[in-house]
C-alpha cells in the first residue's frame, strides 16, 4: 500500500487534482482510499456526486468514543474510500488537531490493515506546511510520497519551496520523499518551461503539466470528477495520465530547497521581473 500526501499553496486546486487522479487510479482497478485533511471537508465530494459526509470529529462530538469504521467511512466513484476529517467549531480550537486525530482513529479502527486491500491512501492537506497538524503526514511518516501541486504564479512556487523545507526536516525521521510536482495550469507566460525549471532546481520532475480547461468547472458544477463527468474528454486523459505517471513513479527524492533569492531569480528569468 502506497500512502501520499498532496500539498500545495491554498486555492491552487489540490482537492481536484487529487478526486480527478484518484479517479483514475480507480478506474485503473486499484483500491483507493481518500482522507480528507481540511476542514472545509470539501477533499471527497466529487468522488461522492456531492453527498454530504459526516467528518471525523462531527462524529466524534455525536456518538462519543463508540465509533464504527462505517461511521466515519464513505464509498464512492468507483469503489474509493472516502473519509473528511473535518474541523473544530468556528473560533474554537486548531484545525490541524482534527488531522491527527482523525487518522490516530483510521489507525485504531483498523482502517490502514491488510484485510482492507487497499493499494493507495492519499491525503488532501490543507495549504502550507506551517502547523504540526497538517504537517503530520510528514512528520510521522503517515505519507511516504509528497507530491506538491503548484502553477507559474509566485506565491504557488513560494509555497511549494516551503513544503520542500518541511520534506527535508522531516526525511530522515520519517522517511518522506518527494515524488515530483504536479503544474495545475493558470496559463502563465512561460509556465511549462518555468515548472520544469523549478523541478530541476529543486532536484525532482514535473510529473505532469495539467492544461486548464473549462470543463473542469463544469464537471465540480454536476458534482463529478471530470473522468466521470466527461470520460471522453481530453481532460479526463490528462489525469489518467497523471495517475498512470504516479502508479509508475521510481523517483523519490530529498528536495534541495531554494533560497527566496534564487527562487526570485528563477521568475525574473522567465520574464516575471521588472
Amino acid at each position: 500500500m502506497r500512502k501520499i500526501a498532496i500539498y500545495g499553496k491554498g486555492g491552487i486546486g489540490k482537492s481536484t487534482t487529487t478526486q480527478n487522479t484518484v479517479a483514475g487510479l480507480a478506474e485503473a482497478g486499484n483500491k483507493v482510499m481518500v482522507v480528507g485533511c481540511d476542514p472545509k471537508a470539501d477533499s471527497t465530494r466529487l468522488l461522492l456526486g456531492g453527498l454530504a459526509q459526516n467528518t471525523v470529529l462531527d462524529t466524534l462530538r455525536s456518538e462519543g468514543e463508540d465509533v464504527e469504521l462505517d461511521d466515519v467511512i464513505k464509498n464512492g466513484y468507483g469503489g474509493t474510500r472516502c473519509v473528511e476529517s473535518g474541523g473544530p467549531e468556528p473560533g474554537v480550537g486548531c484545525a490541524g488537531r482534527g488531522i491527527i486525530t482523525s487518522i490516530n482513529l483510521l489507525e485504531q479502527l483498523g482502517a490502514y490493515e491488510p484485510d482492507q486491500n487497499l493499494d493507495y491512501v492519499f491525503y488532501d492537506v490543507l495549504g502550507d506546511v506551517v502547523c504540526g497538524g497538517f504537517a503530520m503526514p510528514i512528520r510521522e511518516g503517515k505519507a511516504q510520497e509528497i507530491y506538491i501541486v503548484v502553477s507559474g504564479e509566485m506565491m504557488a512556487m513560494y509555497a511549494a519551496n516551503n513544503i520542500c523545507k518541511g520534506i527535508v526536516k522531516f526525511a530522515d525521521a520519517g522517511g518522506v520523499r518527494l515524488g515530483g510536482l504536479i503544474c495545475n495550469s493558470r496559463k502563465c507566460d512561460f509556465e511549462h518551461e518555468l515548472i520544469e525549471a523549478l523541478a530541476e532546481r529543486l532536484g525532482t520532475q514535473m510529473i505532469h503539466f495539467v492544461p486548464r480547461d473549462n470543463v473542469v468547472q463544469h464537471a465540480e458544477l454536476n458534482r463529478k470528477t471530470v473522468i466521470e463527468y466527461a470520460p471522453e474528454a481530453g481532460q479526463a486523459d490528462e489525469y489518467r495520465a497523471l495517475a498512470k505517471k504516479i502508479d509508475e513513479n521510481k523517483m523519490f527524492v530529498i528536495p534541495k530547497p531554494l533560497e527566496i533569492e534564487e527562487l526570485e531569480a528563477l521568475l525574473v528569468k522567465f520574464g516575471f521581473g521588472v
